[in-house]
């Protein structure tokens, strides 16, 4: 059987053309080209800015490098002399002999390490309690905590260099140590928050399948947190290991000193001799703990701000 189709059957109705329709389009382009050209123009601004301001931050850092290798009479050269002409090595040997840089290094690592790696367990177990657990006064605690820190130091001096003299521990390390392992209260306050993101599901589900606390701690909540934990620690361990004033009250022998009292003390008998490069030597071995550490936790200290903004 065969279907005859009419011509109108075959004629397809014509697309309706948007009046205007084209000259829109050119619109939206060269809005879209407008908006490109401005985002472009802000990336180049802001990457100008930023690049000022790293340079800004990391001149002083060049110049203690390039003094540590000049000679006596370089240092005080004008213009200034950035590259040093010629490069005098030998300083970084002098420096050694010329104090006991060595001791401190030693008694600062012992401070900062044991300070912040015993601290910081103790520090994220208090901030699980105080985000996860159900414990009687938890905020009352919490708040008690964070009262501490509108003490000022300066008023707690005395009274903790007596104590400490009575107990016969003025002159050595332990209180640097002592005090300060059981956690610090900005590291629990910022681990608290942080943790507050963390679903109390999880906590429940692992609690049914049999987990204790410390296992759900160490086997859930520490992979969590730890870009967070990266990033208080080096925070820590740089105010730890550049701490001046709580050496300065406890230790007088040259053996028991910190590295900074070290420095402090090449400064005051090298600044008269105008021995700036092993002063400016030392001060930059001083510094390259810290950065080794930084270096090592610079991904996770990323992280932790990346995650803390996407959370926030």
């Amino acid at each position: 059987m065969t279907t005859n189709i009419t011509p109108q059957a075959q004629t397809v109705a014509p697309v309706k053309k948007i009046p205007g329709g084209l000259s829109r389009g050119k619109g939206n382009t060269a809005r879209g080209g407008g908006m490109k050209s401005r985002y472009r123009l802000g990336n180049i601004l802001t990457t100008i800015a930023l690049s000022i301001g790293a340079v800004i931050m990391i001149a002083p850092l060049l110049w203690t490098l390039s003094s540590s290798l000049k000679t006596r009479e370089g240092v005080f050269s004008l213009p200034p002399q950035w590259i040093p002409d010629p490069f005098v090595w030998d300083t970084y040997v002098r420096i050694w002999s010329a104090g006991p840089l060595l001791s401190g290094i030693k008694n600062s690592l012992i401070v900062a390490g044991s300070v912040t790696i015993i601290g910081t367990v103790f520090s994220a177990l208090a901030a699980f309690a105080f985000a996860k657990l159900r414990l009687p006064f938890k905020n009352a605690l919490f708040l008690g905590l964070l009262a501490g820190l509108m003490i000022p130091f300066p008023t707690l001096m005395i009274p903790q260099f007596m104590m400490f003299s009575r107990m016969g521990w003025v002159d050595t390390l332990l209180p640097l140590i002592v005090p300060f392992v059981f956690g610090n209260i900005i590291m629990i306050f910022f681990l608290r928050q942080y943790l507050s993101s963390v679903p109390d599901s999880i906590i429940e589900a692992a609690k049914i399948d049999g987990a204790g606390y410390l296992r759900i701690f160490g086997k859930l909540i520490v992979p969590l947190i730890k870009p967070a934990i990266a990033a208080q620690f080096i925070l820590w361990f740089m105010a730890v290991w550049n701490d001046y004033l709580a050496p300065i009250i406890y230790l007088n022998s040259p053996e028991k000193q910190t590295l900074q009292l070290v420095i402090a003390s090449f400064n005051a008998q090298y600044a008269i001799q105008t021995d700036y490069p092993l002063i400016m030597a030392a001060s930059f071995v001083a510094l390259l703990p810290v950065l080794v550490i930084f270096l090592i936790f610079q991904r996770q200290i990323i992280e932790s701000v990346a995650l803390t903004g996407a959370k926030g």
